[in-house]
Parts: C-alpha cells; sequence; structure tokens
C-alpha cells in the first residue's frame, strides 16, 4: 500500500490534467521509478477515476534490458499499476545510436499511449538532466541560444501526443531520497557511465563541479523565456504580413522586409524557409539574415533550405525548388511525402504511384491575381500528384477505370520544423504557419502554464 506525500506529489502536478490518463515511462532507474510511485499517489488522491500504464521500452542493446523491464513489471504489479514492456526492434545504426534511440523510444512511448486510448506520456527527466542538456548544447558550436532553453515540459510528439516532464525542477538526490524513504529500490544503467557518449561526459563534469548545475539551469530559464517571447514577435509578423495565394506558394507582403523588429523578422523568415522546404531543422541563422538584407532591396532571387525566395515588388514569394523531390514510389498510405505533406486515399490504391505534378501538369494553373503565373506554375508543379502509369494525375476513382472505389486523396500540409518535436516554447509560431498553409490545428496542452506559453513554460 503506497503512503502518500500529497505535498511532494500534488506540487509537482498540480497544473497537469490527468483526466485523460498518462502513460509513465519507467525504464528502472531512479528517476522514472520516483515518477511512477509519485504519479500513482497523485492519481489516486486527485484523479481516481484516471488509467495509469507503466511502459518499459526495451531498446534490446544490453543483455540486461530484458531482466531490469521484468523488475519494473514486478514492481507495477506490487502497486497495482498496469505495466506494458515496447521492444525496439529491427536493425540499430551504426552510428548516432542514442539519437536513434530516443527516437524509437518516444515512438514506441505514444504508440502504447495511442494503443492504450491514453491522452499523454509523462516522463521523469530532472533538473540534472536538463542541467547535462544543456552543457552539451553549450559545448556544440553554432547555437543560436534557442537550443539552451534544453527540453520542454511539455512537447508534443507527431502533432498528436503530449509528452509531459514534471520533474524538470526536481534533483536527482531528492527523488533517491524519496524513493529511500518508501522502500523502494531501482537499478543502475551502466551505460549512464559510459563517457564514449556525449551525455555521460557531460554527467562526469557535472559530477566534478557540482555548483555549476544551478549556473546552467539559469541559463536553460533565460533562454527558454528569450525564445518563448521571440517565438511570440515572429508569429506576429507571419499573421500579419503572409498569406497563401496558391498551393505551395507563400507570399510576403514587402514592409516585412523593412520590418523593425529586425531579429523575430530573421526568426520567421526561418520558419516559413524551413516549412516551405519541408526540412525539420531551421536554417543557418546568419544566411537568413544575409538574406533578409538582400530581399529588402527586390528584385532579388536565392534559394535555401530547398526553398526558392523570389522577391519582387509586389511581394516576396517562397516555394519549395524543383532539385531535390521525391522520386515517384509507390503509395502508402499516411506516408509523409518531401517533409511538407502527409497524403491519405481510401481503399484500392493499388497500381498508383506519387510523385511530383511537374512542370507539364503543373502549366494548366489558372490565374491568380496578383501573383505572377509563373510563380502558381512553378509552385504547383511542386506539389504531390497520384499517377497510374502514364495517365494524368489521378484526382478520384470516378476518372480512372478500375479504381472506381478510391475516394479522393487528401493532401494534408505538414509544418515541418514542429511536425516531429514541437516544444511548448514554440507554441505561438507554430500555430501561426499551421494556420497559414493549413496544417491541422495544435491540440492544446493538457498544462494551463504550457497553454499559455508562459516564458518559463513551466508544467
Amino acid at each position: 500500500m503506497l503512503t502518500p506525500d500529497t505535498d511532494l506529489a500534488g506540487r509537482l502536478f498540480q497544473n497537469i490534467d490527468f483526466s485523460g490518463g498518462a502513460v509513465a515511462a519507467v525504464s528502472g532507474g531512479s528517476d522514472s521509478t520516483a515518477l511512477l510511485i509519485l504519479l500513482k499517489q497523485h492519481l489516486d488522491r486527485a484523479f481516481p477515476a484516471a488509467r495509469l500504464l507503466a511502459v518499459t521500452v526495451d531498446h534490446g542493446l544490453r543483455r540486461d534490458s530484458a531482466a531490469e523491464a521484468a523488475a519494473v513489471a514486478r514492481l507495477c504489479a506490487a502497486h497495482g499499476i498496469a505495466h506494458r514492456v515496447m521492444a525496439w526492434t529491427g536493425e540499430k545504426p551504426a552510428q548516432g545510436l542514442p539519437a536513434a534511440a530516443r527516437e524509437a523510444r518516444y515512438r514506441l512511448l505514444a504508440q502504447a499511449a495511442s494503443d492504450a486510448g491514453l491522452g499523454m506520456v509523462v516522463t521523469g527527466h530532472t533538473a540534472d538532466d536538463q542541467a547535462e542538456t544543456v552543457l552539451m548544447r553549450q559545448m556544440r558550436a553554432g547555437d543560436d541560444r534557442r537550443g539552451l532553453a534544453g527540453m520542454a515540459p511539455a512537447t508534443l510528439y507527431d502533432g498528436k501526443m503530449w509528452i509531459m516532464r514534471p520533474l524538470l525542477g526536481m534533483r536527482r538526490a531528492q527523488l533517491r531520497a524519496f524513493l529511500e524513504g518508501e522502500g523502494i529500490g531501482w537499478t543502475e544503467d551502466p551505460t549512464n557511465a559510459d563517457e564514449a557518449f556525449e551525455r555521460p561526459r557531460a554527467r562526469a563534469a557535472l559530477a566534478a563541479d557540482g555548483a555549476s548545475v544551478s549556473g546552467l539551469l539559469a541559463v536553460c530559464g533565460d533562454a527558454a523565456g528569450a525564445r518563448t517571447e521571440l517565438g511570440r514577435r515572429a508569429a506576429g509578423l507571419i499573421r500579419s504580413f503572409a498569406d497563401l495565394p496558391a498551393a505551395g506558394l507563400v507570399r510576403l507582403a514587402p514592409p516585412f522586409a523593412a520590418a523593425g523588429d529586425r531579429q523575430a523578422a530573421v526568426h520567421a523568415l526561418r520558419i516559413l524557409l524551413a516549412v516551405m522546404g519541408g526540412v525539420a531543422f531551421l536554417p543557418d541563422m546568419t544566411a537568413t539574415e544575409k538574406l533578409l538584407e538582400k530581399i529588402a532591396a527586390a528584385p532579388f532571387r536565392a534559394t535555401l533550405s530547398r526553398t526558392v525566395v523570389d522577391a519582387r515588388r509586389t511581394g516576396i514569394f517562397l516555394h519549395r525548388e524543383q532539385r531535390g523531390l521525391p522520386p515517384a514510389a509507390a503509395f502508402c498510405d499516411g506516408a509523409m511525402w518531401d517533409g511538407r505533406r502527409r497524403i491519405t486515399f481510401g481503399d484500392g490504391a493499388g497500381g498508383l504511384v506519387i510523385a511530383a505534378r511537374g512542370a507539364e501538369a503543373a502549366a494548366a494553373a489558372g490565374e491568380v491575381e496578383g501573383v505572377p503565373r509563373s510563380l502558381v506554375r512553378a509552385a504547383l508543379a511542386a506539389e504531390p500528384a497520384v499517377w497510374l502509369g502514364d495517365a494524368p494525375p489521378v484526382q478520384s476513382g470516378r476518372d480512372t477505370p478500375g479504381h472506381e472505389n478510391i475516394a479522393e486523396f487528401s493532401v494534408q500540409p505538414v509544418a515541418a520544423p514542429f511536425a516531429s518535436f514541437l516544444p511548448c516554447f514554440d507554441l505561438a509560431p507554430a500555430r501561426a504557419v499551421a494556420g497559414l498553409v493549413g496544417a491541422p490545428a495544435v491540440p492544446e496542452p493538457p498544462s494551463e502554464d504550457a497553454a499559455g506559453a508562459e516564458p518559463s513554460c513551466k508544467a
């Protein structure tokens, strides 16, 4: 029987709505074990009807991983908590293993939550983890300081599942003291001390200089506030100056290039370049600053982050360049195309391929008032279409003998830099570009603070 520490649990979780239930990511280490027990206490008291599912991701990278997952299962059984193991199967990369494991972990956690009909994933990242993250990002050349905000307390994964990190204000030693008071043990992952990897090296450096943790957390808090505020200002510029006159074509009103808030204008342009080019990372800040200077003296034409920037007296136009578009490939329902579009179909898509529309098919594009037809055609040529052999692009099964059951395919725009991971620091610009290009609306986070996008973004 758990003895509730209602004061600690209440402080940690008081601003999060758990009515839709939650998945707790539990590896068996001290941080995630403490998270599980504290969350169980809080739900029993504040959300007794909410479901809690502990999920252990077995990456299959160590001999003892299955035994550690079994130990978590026994702990859960002892406390009446449902438990599931999700295995990372398939070939593991020879390089970039930590990043690949991280992506697999979040994918499997989100899958488990979705399968169980639960509303969020909760992880046990601590203040120590946050300090390590900020230290690693400080050491990387070229950081534009956005990364110094560290891990967000609320992050939207894959546009659907919120990942909450409510322990970012807690030190690991505090959590271990809590577990010791409860008489609950934990396992130690030997890879946490393997300095062949970047994070263990950062952890070792901080262990040798414990006073630096508070300084790094102060840097993190300042950077998070600055990032959130910059995002708000950039979102305001996007809403004020940008529109979508044709599919795949964004137009910025000429005054954008002379916006008084230069920092926000550069940030807005970086976001729009990434969205139109379908790339996950914002383009280089210095390159974008130089680009903004040049487009102020239109006419000017350049390419950055797979996006053509065509500055004219009537506007600054952005569209996907023709190079590097995906080759024709067999259709896969729900697949991401070019990092910019999610394609869905009805039944009966056999024999169909998806490819760029191309210049010939785009030549029939109609007139758009105030926009040169050449730009409309160039943008449309880079849009996806579904083809059946050499026939014209398929619009519906009614037009294609043998495919009468095909519903009209759906092309859903995606805001690439926010599609996989959307930290709550970036809610304002993500919502602005989603509204601009017609991407799905960003769901509200299950935290009042994150929903309001407070500068600290505390969960």
